[in-house]
């Protein structure tokens, strides 16, 4: 869609928003005492559909003099909805209940490379690594491909320990510093024109895939399944997310398009951020499941497929669902 079609369509709704805005100052200014209603549930509406535009046209670059006026209208609207309840709650609602799926939304193009470049290895490496266990030493060494195979036996007291830690707690831990370390990587490798990104998105598929295929020929692909299919709906996406934001850095930096490069990333980061609050929620969440639920080895491998097909079902509805209104 062209920057001129793209206004032609929403001009009306800023419009109308813009109205609606001034309505509600003149009528603070006069005391409110006109009686008139300020339709505030139409300005919420508009104000989240603004927020949209907004994020749409710093994602396509579109001229400075577009962007700015949402940014005015997005701003002015966003001051008036909260200026008796601007509580930091409130606005964590707004991030998890509108902004951070509509972000995620807004950047399905970046989404879907991260997903495709994480999950290829994945599948790939995987079959090879089935086919040929020896190929597992490529990965890792033979200590820790014995470490991998005493985590994940049926007769583990708890599923996935290491051997470092004694309890599920010192797991939950190590899981929030792992996860969160992984998915800066894929964050932050955006700032090497987003090839950063995809190394570790592809790295991490790679790993994983291996490790996978290994268990598998093993024989311990009941315990290894039921212990990840739970978490991973959390843990997967964050990281898929986290690599989507790095991609949007990136293609920020190569094609700046008619900002400067250091207007570009800016605007770049701030889209981005919406979505590394987000994710950094989904890896504390899934940490937690990881530690107190994959672990439980007396947990029926029925129960947790079931549980996890709920999480599964709820992540994917949640960002494909969550915050969208009618105009």
């Amino acid at each position: 869609m062209t920057p001129l079609s793209f206004e032609q369509l929403y001009q009306e709704e800023w419009d109308e928003l813009e109205m609606l805005l001034d309505r509600a100052v003149g009528k603070a200014g006069r005391g409110g005492s006109t009686g008139e209603p300020l339709a505030g549930a139409r300005v919420a509406a508009l104000y989240r559909r603004a927020c949209e535009h907004l994020s749409l046209a710093r994602a396509r670059s579109y001229p400075s003099y577009m962007i700015d006026r949402l940014e005015r209208l997005t701003g002015r609207a966003h001051q008036l909805i909260y200026r008796r309840r601007d509580l930091g709650f409130v606005r964590l609602k707004q991030l998890a209940l509108a902004d951070f799926p509509r972000a995620v939304r807004a950047h399905k193009r970046y989404v879907a490379t991260a997903a495709a470049t994480l999950l290829l290895p994945t599948l790939i490496i995987g079959i090879l690594v089935y086919l040929r266990p020896e190929l597992i030493l490529s990965v890792v060494s033979p200590d820790r491909a014995a470490e991998f195979q005493e985590m994940y036996s049926p007769a583990a007291d708890s599923i996935g320990r290491t051997r470092t830690a004694s309890t599920d707690w010192m797991m939950f831990g190590f899981y929030i510093r792992n996860n969160i370390s992984v998915a800066f990587q894929c964050f932050a490798g955006g700032l090497f024109g987003g090839l950063g990104s995809l190394f570790f998105l592809a790295y991490n598929g790679a790993f994983s895939g291996a490790l996978a295929g290994y268990l598998t020929e093993r024989g311990l692909s009941a315990t290894f399944y039921s212990f990840v299919v739970t978490h991973s709906a959390f843990e997967l996406t964050a990281v898929v997310l986290a690599g989507a934001a790095g991609l949007r850095i990136g293609h920020a930096l190569l094609a700046p398009g008619r900002l400067t490069r250091g207007e570009s990333l800016v605007r770049a980061t701030r889209d981005a951020m919406v979505i590394v609050y987000g994710v950094t929620a989904m890896l504390v969440v899934a940490a937690a499941i990881e530690a107190f639920w994959s672990s439980a080895s007396w947990l029926p491998h029925a129960v947790k497929y079931g549980v996890a097909a709920a999480c599964w079902a709820g992540v994917l509805g949640y960002l494909s669902l969550q915050g969208r209104h009618a105009g």
